[in-house]
C-alpha cells in the first residue's frame, strides 16, 4: 500500500505472514527492460503453470499486436524459442511479456524500464496497453521518460537512491525547484 504524501504505510502481522516469496512471484507481474525468453516452446513461455486455453492466450497475443506474427511461425504457438530469445525483437520480447502478464491478470504489475529500449510505435502500444487494461492494478513503473507516467497517481523520486519528491505529478511539476520538473525540462516534455 502506498501512503498519502507524508503519510505511512501501516501493515499488520497478518500482512506478513501471507506474504513470501514464492506468493509474491505468483501474484506480481513484470515486464523488465531487457526481458528474456527461455529455450522451449513460445507457449511454454507465455503460460508456464499450463493454465490457459489456447484462445486464452491467442486473445493476449491479439491484445499486444503480435497475433499475426506467431501465425507465421513454424508450429504457432508452439514454434521453438531459441537461447534468450534472439528470433525476436526488444519489442516483441516485451509485448510477449506484456501478454503474459494479460493472461496472468495479476493485481501489481511493474515496469521496469519496460519501454527504454523500443520503437516508439511499441512504446505507444505498451503504454495504450497499460492504461487500457489494467486499469484497476496498482502499476508500479521505474522509468526515466516523466512522458510515461505524467498521468500516474503518484511519482516517486529517487537520487542517488533516496526518495526527494513523492506526489501527485501534477502537484510536483508545480515545485519550481523539485527534481522532476527538472527532468522534465532536461526532457522537453510538453503536457
Amino acid at each position: 500500500r502506498m501512503p498519502e504524501p507524508g503519510g505511512q504505510i501501516l501493515i499488520d502481522d497478518q500482512d506478513i505472514q501471507d506474504l513470501s516469496l514464492p506468493i509474491y512471484r505468483l501474484r506480481i507481474s513484470l515486464i523488465p527492460q531487457d526481458p528474456i525468453l527461455f529455450t522451449g516452446p513460445l507457449r511454454l513461455n507465455l503460460d508456464p503453470g499450463k493454465e490457459f486455453e489456447d484462445v486464452q492466450i491467442w486473445n493476449a497475443l491479439e491484445a499486444v499486436q503480435l497475433k499475426s506474427l506467431i501465425q507465421e511461425q513454424n508450429g504457432k504457438l508452439y514454434c521453438k524459442i531459441s537461447e534468450g530469445g534472439t528470433s525476436f525483437s526488444v519489442g516483441e520480447k516485451q509485448l510477449l511479456c506484456l501478454a503474459r502478464a494479460l493472461l496472468e491478470k495479476n493485481k501489481v504489475i511493474i515496469l521496469d524500464e519496460a519501454t527504454a529500449n523500443v520503437d516508439f510505435a511499441t512504446d505507444r502500444l505498451i503504454q495504450e496497453t497499460i492504461r487500457s487494461r489494467f486499469r484497476s492494478c496498482t502499476v508500479i513503473t521505474i522509468a526515466h521518460r516523466v512522458d510515461t507516467i505524467l498521468d500516474y497517481d503518484r511519482v516517486l523520486v529517487f537520487e542517488e537512491g533516496r526518495v526527494v519528491e513523492f506526489d501527485k505529478p501534477k502537484m510536483l511539476l508545480k515545485n519550481d525547484a523539485g527534481k522532476f520538473i527538472e527532468l522534465r525540462r532536461l526532457q522537453q516534455v510538453s503536457i
